[in-house]
This record gives C-alpha cells, sequence and structure tokens, in this order.
C-alpha cells in the first residue's frame, strides 16, 4: 500500500472514531488483528457491540467507499466478529455491523449495514 493510501486509512478511521465517541460509543479496539484480517473499529453503547468497516476515499472516481464492502468483505468481518467475541468476551446482547464511508472530508456512518 502506498504512503498517501495508507495516510488516507489511517485519517478516516480517525475521523470515524471520533465521530463515534462524541456519540457517547466507547472504543473496544482499533485495528484488531485475528486470523482473517483486521477490524478496523471496535465500538460498545448501551449492551451493543458494532463492528465498524471504515472506507474512506478522495474522490468517487472508483465509486462509493461503502460499495467495497461485498459480500467477501462481510463474510470476513462476521467471521473476525465471532473471534473477538470469543477472546474478549465483552458484555452485549446485541451485535451490529457498520459501514463509514468517508469521501472528500465527508463522513456517512451506515448502521447495521450488513
Amino acid at each position: 500500500m502506498g504512503r498517501e493510501r495508507k495516510y488516507l486509512g489511517e485519517y478516516g478511521e480517525t475521523r470515524a472514531r471520533r465521530a463515534y465517541e462524541q456519540s457517547g460509543y466507547e472504543v473496544l479496539a482499533q485495528n484488531w488483528r485475528g486470523r482473517a484480517g483486521e477490524i478496523d473499529l471496535v465500538l460498545a453503547r448501551d449492551g451493543c457491540v458494532v463492528i465498524c468497516e471504515v472506507k474512506t476515499r478522495a474522490t468517487v472516481r472508483y465509486g462509493v467507499p461503502a460499495e467495497a464492502v461485498d459480500w467477501r468483505k462481510q463474510r470476513r468481518l462476521r467471521t473476525l466478529a465471532f473471534e473477538f467475541l470469543a477472546e474478549n468476551k465483552p458484555s452485549c446482547r446485541t451485535v451490529r455491523f457498520d459501514v463509514v464511508s468517508i469521501v472528500s472530508g465527508r463522513l456517512q456512518i451506515i448502521e447495521a449495514a450488513f
């Protein structure tokens, strides 16, 4: 991954984290690595654990960032979520999968994206 893409991704994850924190979420993990890959953000609020994939792009030239979370990525995130929950055992009643899409600085949180 090129340096610019890496910085863009880090910028997006930081923006997403701040947005969730401002909405009262607790950050349980950022860039958590499991056997199947990485979860960008794991958050919690009101008994709900949120597994969050953050996609950031400078433009929509190659499509809206959220479109990159296809069925393969969704399956991988579900696998990682089970692994995270088994290892960390957070007290939660529900699990939700969100996608944060950031284009040209505009942030959109898609709750329960899949």
